[in-house]
């Protein structure tokens, strides 16, 4: 069955999918060890294994054996070089809009907590909930549409006060957390309301993390960039740039700063760490090129090699902060004019009036109050960089060379036959589980390749 699931991964097969390969494929029954009449299995024992394995004391088990076997082939040795990237993995069900999250969650509630659909009947006027389908209303009328909003509002907070302080499971304490929830996240007071006289309209902003559908609460809006909206989960990995072997993996929300790219390549770290792992350099773009990480690096003894961010003067053309030398043994810092100022103890340098009569300040500033610098508590590692970037033949060549070479790695973990992979469960953890058996899958191909066999006991490349 592990090698069924492997298979799986690899060819993006739904359960139904993968046990008809399974029945019918002969590749397949030589692969898992099948005879050629064996009648197959239904599509649930997969279900059955992945909780099984899930609830188990090793849940990434078949990763486990597979970096076991590359560790064994000797792939990796002299290896010295790690390059880190991540791509935004769509989720498994579809945004929801504040409307239909509201509905959606006083449904769930009504679902999975006790009594509740009787509280629903008694409390909950402004929607028919049992029936199915959105509420009828003219969406091109904005009081229309804001009556409704102020309704399903006012409809969920009732609930939620009316269940409130019951003794209540783990599932339906997340329902009504959920409910109270999306019935915050998205509305403010109505114009001319102060919230207190039930009249709500959806917000005019975006909620930094927000809830996106109430049937995976984990998902996320996320941006690629400026212009690239995605909405799902964010799958970082670490490979070697020279092998393609895939050293980390690791699904996160696709917001937060906690699921960051710099955060969850600082784990990575460890982990190397943790595995008794050489000292490597580390290419990573900008994304990665925050104080923090670089700070980690270079303790655990590693060398970054990342690209540094863009420095924006506050005056187009004007002086950055690398412009300033900054002497932290004497605590002080000095403008491009010659001016010279203490480094405060949250790390401002103030230059205020002394920039009213200097000739560089249309270069330096445009607050009447002067120039104020802030400096990062690893500022001298973010400048070593920027100066160690500006130089030829220096880190930027490397950088070159080596770090495209993980948007293969991406390309390959993120996609099928050049169709965009759509993660296929619910969460988090399962669909962390999912990725790490799909890096499994793709490091056994690529060791298969390289002639991975077994001789005497051990794993070999041919």
């Amino acid at each position: 069955m592990a090698s069924v699931m492997v298979l799986q991964v690899l060819h993006d097969y739904s359960d139904a999918e993968a046990a008809e390969a399974a029945r019918c494929d002969l590749r397949w029954k030589v692969a898992c060890g099948f005879p050629l009449d064996h009648g197959g299995f239904d599509p649930s024992t997969l279900v059955y294994w992945r909780r099984r394995i899930a609830k188990s004391g090793r849940p990434h088990r078949v990763s486990d054996a597979v970096s076991k076997v590359a560790g064994q082939t000797g792939v990796l040795n002299g290896r010295r070089r790690r390059a880190v990237d991540s791509t935004v993995l769509a989720d498994a069900v579809a945004t929801q809009d504040t409307i239909t999250q509201l509905v959606a969650a006083i449904r769930r509630v009504g679902r999975v907590v006790p009594g509740a659909a009787g509280q629903i009947a008694a409390v909950c006027t402004g929607h028919d909930y049992p029936a199915p389908g959105k509420p009828q209303v003219d969406w091109d009328d904005p009081q229309a549409k804001d009556a409704l909003v102020s309704a399903l509002v006012n409809d969920a907070n009732a609930l939620v006060e009316a269940l409130a302080g019951g003794d209540l499971d783990e599932q339906a304490s997340a329902a009504l957390g959920l409910l109270a929830l999306v019935a915050g996240q998205d509305v403010e007071p109505a114009e001319g309301s102060d919230g207190t006289d039930g009249r709500w309209r959806i917000a005019r902003k975006v909620t930094e993390d927000r809830v996106i559908p109430a049937m995976d609460p984990e998902a996320r809006h996320t941006r690629k960039s400026p212009g690239n909206r995605r909405d799902g989960y964010r799958a970082h990995l670490a490979a070697c740039p020279e092998t393609g072997i895939i050293t980390g993996a690791q699904l996160t929300k696709a917001a937060g700063q906690d699921n960051s790219d710099a955060a969850v390549a600082t784990q990575f770290l460890a982990d190397q760490a943790a595995s008794g792992g050489p000292p490597c350099e580390w290419y990573g773009d900008t994304a990665y090129g925050s104080g923090d990480l670089r700070a980690a690096i270079k303790q655990a003894g590693h060398s970054a090699v990342i690209k540094p961010g863009p420095l924006k003067p506050p005056v187009e053309g004007g002086f950055t902060l690398d412009d300033f030398t900054v002497d932290e043994s004497a605590g002080t810092a000095t403008c491009p004019a010659g001016l010279t100022r203490p480094i405060s103890a949250h790390r401002n340098v103030i230059f205020g009036a002394a920039c009213r009569a200097c000739p560089l300040r249309s270069r330096c500033t445009t607050a009447k109050t002067g120039r104020t610098l802030t400096l990062h508590p690893h500022h001298d590692l973010l400048h070593a960089a920027s100066a160690s970037w500006a130089v030829q033949h220096g880190p930027r060549e490397d950088y070159k060379k080596y770090r495209p070479n993980i948007e293969r790695v991406i390309s390959q973990a993120a996609s099928r036959g050049g169709r965009r992979l759509k993660l296929r469960y619910l969460g988090t953890v399962k669909n962390n589980a999912w990725l790490k058996n799909r890096t499994a899958a793709l490091n056994l191909r690529n060791l298969i390749s390289r002639g991975l066999t077994h001789d005497n006991g051990a794993w070999i490349l041919a």
